[in-house]
């Protein structure tokens, strides 16, 4: 029994990995998130779970992604983005659905693992910041191997703070699920950037249509696009004032634009308090399975080394 079992928990889908013992992604499987749902939510992961043990036999250990975080104080869930998450037991309700433990941890710091390890895109770094810009925003720290989860188990959670030197068009801001307005999450999510193309041109289009169009030649799809790199470029420069990570590397569907890892640095130079910055910014190795793979690494002696 040496395989590690991950569950990534998104807002669109729930992905389950299974590792061999080189870290080589055996078995995977997706299914859509139950909109809504809590409870249909943990019994799709539950059943991805079990269909996964059955083909691939016992795992050692189950480690879960999920949008949000474990609150040390209640054990609820809070911060998700998937509001049906926030202020339930999700750990604990998966678990007596299983009869066994799971680890849990925020995706973007499964991310952020995934991508530091000896294979990653960051391997090698000691500081990493593992973004996520998808269906919401979010970070993650990983130093010296370990994951940062901090006093209160919200370290590198960028995206519920205002974007940086809003312009006079981005005063106050839309309004956030978190009750507040102009957080970087309604700026910088994939949902985030679909609205902002629509607000300004009336097209409602898919983020990936939006940027072929950019791609094409298009100039109202580009002056969105550039919109949207000079925001990523003042909120990660807030982060490398503040944490100045070795690599920062982006998950979720935003970081399939390829052209974010030479214009985002370009852009950030001039809000970064320093000089010439040397912070590389990298697409995750892993593509859109590092989160869960970093959720498989939560659920062993490596995971539990690293966390």
């Amino acid at each position: 029994m040496s395989n590690r079992l991950g569950v990534d928990l998104g807002g669109t889908k729930i992905e389950v990995a299974v590792l061999d013992p080189d870290n080589r992604i055996r078995w995977r499987e997706r299914e859509p998130t139950p909109q809504g749902d809590y409870a249909g939510t943990v019994e799709t992961m539950a059943r991805l779970i079990e269909r996964a043990e059955r083909e691939r036999g016992p795992a050692i250990g189950i480690g879960v992604g999920t949008p949000g975080t474990i609150s040390p104080r209640s054990g609820l869930i809070k911060n998700a983005n998937s509001v049906v998450l926030n202020d339930r037991p999700l750990k604990r309700d998966l678990e007596a659905r299983l009869g066994r433990e799971v680890l849990m941890a925020n995706d973007a710091n499964c991310l952020a693992l995934s991508e530091s390890a000896d294979d990653g895109a960051a391997a090698g770094a000691d500081s990493v910041f593992g973004v996520i810009l998808g269906t919401g925003v979010g970070g993650g720290l990983v130093v010296d191997g370990r994951v940062l989860v901090g006093r209160n188990a919200i370290a590198g959670e960028w995206g519920h703070n205002p974007l940086p030197w809003a312009q006079p068009d981005e005063a106050p801001g839309p309004a956030c699920w978190c009750g507040l307005n102009g957080c970087i999450e309604q700026w910088l999510s994939g949902p985030a950037f679909e609205r902002d193309h629509a607000a300004r041109t009336g097209e409602a289009l898919s983020g990936e249509a939006i940027v072929a169009r950019a791609r094409e030649g298009d100039g109202a799809a580009e002056e969105s696009l550039a919109r949207y790199e000079v925001r990523l470029a003042r909120a990660l420069a807030h982060v490398i004032n503040l944490f100045d990570p070795d690599v920062i590397v982006l998950g979720g569907g935003m970081s399939n634009v390829e052209r974010l890892y030479e214009t985002v640095p370009a852009f950030w130079d001039a809000f970064v308090f320093s000089d010439p910055i040397t912070t590389r910014l990298v697409a995750p190795r892993f593509g859109d399975s590092s989160g869960v793979r970093g959720a498989a690494f939560l659920g062993d002696s490596i995971g539990k080394r690293l966390r």
